[in-house]
């Protein structure tokens, strides 16, 4: 467990220390060291969160009730949704209104919903194991606590987001418990759902006409993808050299944020851009061996839900920026600008380093309410 939690730093830490190198570089010309000097700062402050999670034993999630019978989840489920309700009163950014403003600092409210929905599944999982292989209680319960968080996250308008979350539990769900058919109906709804959506929305159906041509169109819809394609075309196997690269200059929107993968495989070439695909292949190996060895249900979902949320949302910006798939919108963990992502990212990895540093050491105690539970009781007399 030792050397799977420092390769996980070192990837983790290799990944960040490199994504402000490549920040300064992508915005040396029109921002100088602003960029890097703020994700600076927010990692400074997420890494002092990650050190808080990962010093308090993770099962202390599961059993601690702050008053009464209202569990800390309710806590967490009541603090996210005033935030995306809040986020309707934010700032409107490439159509969408996503941040929550107040001065030159900002915040997005459903990186926060990430970390509290992975939290909620697997309290869920682990304390109605028995009855996960149900329909009724092993998919639509869960999937309707779900929704309470994906419906605002979906109106922002978010589509990306959503996607990513309603996979994430999806697969929770069933390391959980629950049968993989029982989900196919839903999941067939939601697919049908996206496609609806998508056709009766101009920029997103535009998003995967850009995506099917880009080179058609390349000088409109598709210029974002264009001009990556491009970057990654000019850098070759060597690359430009750090500081070189051209799209910076102007020609690729938005590069130190969701295309910060292009700039790195134009300055650095295709083997720098290739050892970022290692590093976060190491990253989610070192996870799921955290997952597997970790002592409950409780802890293995966790571990698994981060795990599995940073890799599929680095797969999926690296898709992106090679147009693989349409433009989603979505920052690269560890690497990318931006606070909020950032500084959760961080916390969530502070608690998966919890699940690793505490299988021996004893358990939280456990509230007379959790041991036993009414419907339970109610079901066996």
């Amino acid at each position: 467990m030792g050397s799977a939690t420092v390769l996980l730093c070192l990837s983790a830490g290799s990944l960040m220390a490199l994504g402000m190198v490549m920040l300064y570089s992508a915005a040396m010309v029109h921002k100088g060291a602003h960029f890097m000097l703020m994700q600076a700062m927010w990692g400074g402050f997420g890494l002092l969160a990650c050190a808080f999670m990962a010093s308090i034993d993770y099962r202390r999630w599961k059993s601690k009730a702050l008053w009464k019978n209202f569990s800390i989840y309710g806590y967490i489920i009541g603090v996210v949704l005033v935030l995306l309700v809040l986020t309707k009163l934010g700032a409107v950014r490439n159509y969408s209104r996503r941040w929550l403003v107040y001065g030159s600092m900002s915040f997005q409210p459903s990186e926060a919903a990430k970390l509290g929905l992975i939290l909620l599944m697997a309290w869920y999982a682990e304390r109605y194991q028995r009855f996960m292989g149900t329909f009724w209680r092993g998919i639509v319960v869960p999937m309707a606590l779900t929704g309470l968080m994906l419906v605002p996250i979906f109106v922002e308008p978010d589509r990306g987001t959503t996607i990513l979350l309603g996979l994430l539990v999806c697969l929770m769900l069933v390391l959980g418990g629950a049968r993989w058919w029982h989900i196919a109906l839903p999941a067939l709804c939601g697919i049908l759902f996206f496609v609806y959506s998508i056709s009766n929305d101009s920029l997103r159906s535009d998003r995967v006409r850009a995506w099917l041509n880009p080179e058609k169109y390349g000088t409109s819809i598709a210029y974002q993808q264009w001009q990556s394609i491009l970057a990654i075309g000019h850098g070759g196997t060597q690359g430009l050299g750090l500081g070189n690269g051209r799209g910076k200059m102007g020609f690729l929107p938005e590069n130190q944020t969701d295309f910060i993968y292009s700039v790195v495989a134009e300055e650095l070439g295709f083997y720098a851009s290739l050892a970022v695909v290692f590093g976060f292949g190491v990253f989610v190996l070192c996870g799921i061996y955290i997952a597997w060895h970790a002592e409950n249900l409780f802890g293995f979902l966790i571990a698994a839900g981060i795990t599995f949320l940073i890799g599929m949302q680095s797969f999926i910006n690296m898709a992106v920026v090679t147009n693989l798939i349409p433009n989603k919108g979505m920052a690269l963990p560890f690497m990318s600008y931006g606070g909020s992502n950032l500084l959760m990212t961080l916390t969530m990895v502070g608690l998966l380093l919890s699940v690793a540093w505490h299988r021996e050491s004893p358990g939280t105690e456990i509230e007379a309410d959790d041991l036993i539970d009414p419907e339970m009781t109610a079901e066996n007399a």
